[in-house]
């Protein structure tokens, strides 16, 4: 979901800047009454392990450009699901900022596209969570037709975001709309698949019920 370089460009960047802070202001308020909840210990060591698996995800799984952006395997719900949401977006903004600092500089340009690409779909699929699964179903319980709309709200969401950033920049020209349409596309193999990934990383955490109590894990994973 990296957007192309030279997609938004000059003072329509400054919409970036104001979507990232937006971003990362319901970020903080997530991470402050987490941290009054269950201590900033835990929340650091499950954002470390979420960031690394992040950049993982982004620099050395496969990724090819398509039309106007990238086509990633993020595994955003899974991620959520088994570390929770604020591990989550931590890892997700941690991850993209290593991977633009160190391996992609021509990217930091767009950071807060990117960030706002990521995040808004997750703060959507937080929520949808909330309404599908009942409280008394562990994560670790849930159905294939609960990850499937977990995976179709957040690479949905991706697909929205990254669309708006190029009607936003470029306009509704034929070439544009080519590119927008062929992106789009392509992300749904990743809609498809995420959900078997899902389940599959669900079904080894119902077998590891020693991580049942562990800071290293969400909560709501085991309970």
């Amino acid at each position: 979901m990296h957007i192309e370089t030279g997609i938004v460009q000059g003072a329509k960047m400054i919409l970036s800047y104001g979507t990232a802070m937006a971003s990362f202001g319901i970020v903080a308020k997530l991470a402050f009454d987490n941290i009054k909840k269950s201590g900033l210990l835990p929340l650091l060591l499950k954002s470390l392990i979420a960031t690394v698996f992040v950049f993982m995800f982004f620099e050395i799984f496969p990724h090819h450009p398509i039309g106007i952006s990238e086509v990633h395997l993020i595994l955003g719900s899974t991620l959520f699901l088994i570390f929770g949401i604020v591990p989550t977006a931590i890892g997700l903004a941690g991850g993209l900022l290593i991977q633009g600092l160190f391996f992609a500089p021509f990217d930091i340009p767009q950071y807060g596209i990117n960030i706002t690409t990521l995040l808004m779909p997750l703060f959507a699929m937080a929520y949808l969570a909330k309404k599908i699964i009942p409280e008394n179903i562990a994560y670790k319980d849930i159905k294939y037709s609960q990850a499937l709309k977990l995976s179709i709200t957040y690479q949905g969401g991706i697909i929205t975001w990254v669309a708006f950033w190029a009607f936003y920049g470029q306009g509704f020209g034929v070439e544009n709309l080519s590119a927008i349409s062929s992106f789009g596309v392509a992300y749904l193999s990743v809609v498809l698949l995420e959900p078997f990934v899902d389940l599959a990383v669900l079904a080894g955490a119902k077998k590891l019920f020693n991580l049942k109590d562990s800071n290293l894990v969400g909560q709501r994973l085991y309970n």
